[in-house]
C-alpha cells in the first residue's frame, strides 16, 4: 500500500494517498456501506496531483478514471448493501449561455453497468441567493431575468445517488424500537416524545414515523446546509473557491438508514473527514482515504475531536 500518510486506531483507518492504491489492501466484500462525493466531473479543481479525478483532460477520462474506482467498491462492497454517492449536475461553463451537463444520468448508468442497482435519488434543496453568491453564476442573477430571461437557470439540488449491490443481503439492517435519531432542521412535535424508542408495535410509534416521512421524501429540504466540519483551514493559496463539505444531515441519514452499529463505513474521497467522523460517532468503524495533504491534515484533527464508544471487533477482522 503506497501512501503518505496513515492513522489507524481501534474503530478508523484513514490514508493519505490514492484510493487505487489503498482500496486493493481490504478483503472482498468487506464494506457495509460507503457515502462520498467524487470530484464534480471537471466543475472543481483540489489539487495539482495527477492523480486527481479532478484534473483529467475532459469529461470523457474522467468516466474513464472513476469507473476504476467504481469497480472497487463494487469489489469491497457485501452483496445486497449500498453505495451513497453525492453528485449535481454540472454546468459547462459560465458564460451565462451554458447547458447543464446530466452527471447524475451518466453515474447511474456507470454503476449500472458494473453491478449496482439504482434505487433511490434524493435531492438536497439549496437556496438560491446562497448559491448565486457562492458560484457568482451568472444564470442566477436577478439582472439576467431583467436582460433576458431565456438565459435563466435554477440553483440545482444536490443528489444523493444510493446503489445496491447484487445479491442477498445477509445481515438485516434492523430498527428494533424504529427511528430513535433525527437528523435535520424541523422541530420534532413535543407530543410524540414519549414515542421515543418505542418497545410496542412499531407500527404504533409516531415518533419514528415521523422521522421516516422526513427521509422517505424524495425532496430533502430540511438538511442544515452550514452543518458541516471546519474544512476553512484546510484551503490552501492556489485552491478552488469551492471548499465545502457535505452536510452532516445528509451522512448521518446514511449511516442510520443502511448501516448496523459495529459495521464498516468506506470513503475513497475523505475530504476533511466528514463520513469518517459520523462513522465513528455513530458507534461505526470508519476508513477513509484522501489524495491532498492539506485536507488529510484537517481530516485528522476533525476525527481526533470524536468522543466516541470503541465499536466491537476490528477493521481487519
Amino acid at each position: 500500500m503506497d501512501v503518505a500518510q496513515q492513522e489507524i486506531k481501534e474503530n478508523y483507518a484513514i490514508y493519505s494517498g490514492d484510493c487505487l492504491e489503498v482500496m486493493p489492501a481490504y478483503n472482498k466484500n468487506s464494506i457495509h456501506l460507503s457515502v462520498y462525493s467524487p470530484p464534480f466531473g471537471g466543475l472543481y479543481h483540489y489539487s495539482s496531483s495527477e492523480r486527481d479525478l479532478s484534473n483529467c483532460k475532459d469529461y470523457s477520462e474522467f468516466f474513464e478514471h472513476y469507473e476504476f474506482i467504481v469497480k472497487e467498491i463494487f469489489r469491497l462492497t457485501l452483496p445486497g448493501r449500498m453505495t451513497a454517492v453525492h453528485c449535481m449536475d454540472v454546468p459547462s461553463g459560465n458564460s451565462g449561455h451554458d447547458n447543464l451537463v446530466d452527471f447524475p444520468g451518466d453515474i447511474i448508468r456507470l454503476h449500472d453497468k458494473i453491478g449496482f442497482n439504482y434505487i433511490a435519488r434524493y435531492h438536497v434543496w439549496k437556496e438560491p441567493l446562497g448559491v448565486r453568491n457562492r458560484t457568482m453564476a451568472k444564470n442566477l442573477a436577478h439582472k439576467t431575468v431583467v436582460d433576458d430571461s431565456a438565459f435563466c437557470s435554477v440553483a440545482s439540488a444536490d443528489y444523493l445517488l444510493v446503489f445496491r449491490k447484487k445479491g442477498k443481503n445477509t445481515i438485516p439492517i434492523s430498527h428494533k424500537h424504529g427511528l430513535s435519531e433525527y437528523f435535520g432542521e424541523r422541530q420534532i412535535p413535543r407530543e410524540l416524545f414519549k414515542y421515543k424508542n418505542y418497545k410496542g408495535k412499531q407500527t404504533e410509534n409516531r415518533y419514528s414515523h415521523w422521522i421516516w416521512r422526513q427521509y422517505a421524501s424524495a425532496f430533502w429540504d430540511d438538511v442544515r446546509i452550514g452543518n458541516v466540519l471546519p474544512f476553512k483551514e484546510s484551503k490552501e493559496k492556489d485552491d478552488e473557491k469551492h471548499v465545502h463539505p457535505l452536510q452532516l444531515d445528509v451522512i448521518e441519514r446514511c449511516i442510520q438508514l443502511w448501516s448496523n452499529p459495529g459495521e464498516t463505513i468506506l470513503t475513497p474521497f475523505m475530504g476533511v473527514g466528514s463520513e469518517v467522523y459520523c462513522a465513528v460517532k455513530s458507534g461505526r468503524k470508519g476508513i477513509g482515504i484522501e489524495l491532498k495533504p492539506s485536507y488529510f491534515k484537517q481530516a485528522q484533527k476533525n476525527i481526533n475531536g470524536i468522543e466516541y464508544e470503541v465499536a466491537p471487533g476490528s477493521l481487519f477482522d
